[in-house]
């Protein structure tokens, strides 16, 4: 069975998520670029990548390369169409992180927003491990209602969600980041309009 990130368009995601009362959208676009200019790095990963929120806030006169992942090959193409600026240093790569034979380059910045939820902490630590990051930048939601979807007039595009979620605890992240050699160095959170919050926990080797 297909994953659900790959039939939820892309449209609806983004308009879902920028609406008053959920406000992730915006929210994500100011704390991504906090987390592009915390540390001096050259190469920065970006998991879940989806339309490229935040990449506005790259240059390539700060980054050598920037790499986007996504499991959706048709996010992947709206980006690089929105951001033309960044050709030669935006390199996408679309790939299942679930995936036995998953093979991902080197990265300075490894950055996973809302991302986590998706995969499970233990596919979460494979994939640190294989590209090996100095740092790692996390945004996870907390809830604190029973659904981690808000109910918006998109709801019906994310009832497959639920075959994938994960649900997320701060300490149980930081617990699994430890298990492979990262401390936490950085924790910040930001409420959102509904109740919910989005916590960012940076890492490093």
């Amino acid at each position: 069975m297909s994953n659900p990130w790959e039939e939820i368009d892309l449209n609806d995601y983004e308009s879902h998520m920028s609406l008053e009362n959920v406000y992730q959208l915006q929210t994500m676009n100011q704390m991504m670029k906090e987390q592009f200019y915390t540390y001096s790095v050259e190469s920065i990963m970006i998991l879940g990548v989806a339309g490229g929120n935040g990449l506005e806030h790259l240059s390539k006169d700060h980054f050598r390369t920037v790499y986007g992942v996504d499991i959706n090959s048709n996010y992947l193409d709206e980006c690089r169409k929105r951001y033309p600026e960044l050709e030669g240093a935006f390199d996408t790569i679309c790939v299942d992180l679930l995936s036995d034979d998953l093979n991902l380059p080197y990265s300075d910045l490894l950055v996973a927003n809302l991302l986590i939820e998706y995969i499970g902490y233990e596919c979460f630590q494979r994939v640190v491990k294989l590209v090996k990051p100095k740092h790692v930048s996390c945004i996870i939601q907390i809830n604190t209602e029973k659904s981690f979807v808000s109910e918006t007039p998109y709801l019906h595009v994310f009832d497959r969600l639920d075959e994938v979620h994960h649900q997320m605890e701060e300490n149980a992240l930081i617990r699994h980041m430890q298990e492979i050699g990262y401390t936490e160095e950085l924790m910040k959170e930001r409420d959102l309009p509904n109740g919910k919050k989005l916590v960012r926990i940076d890492f490093a080797k």
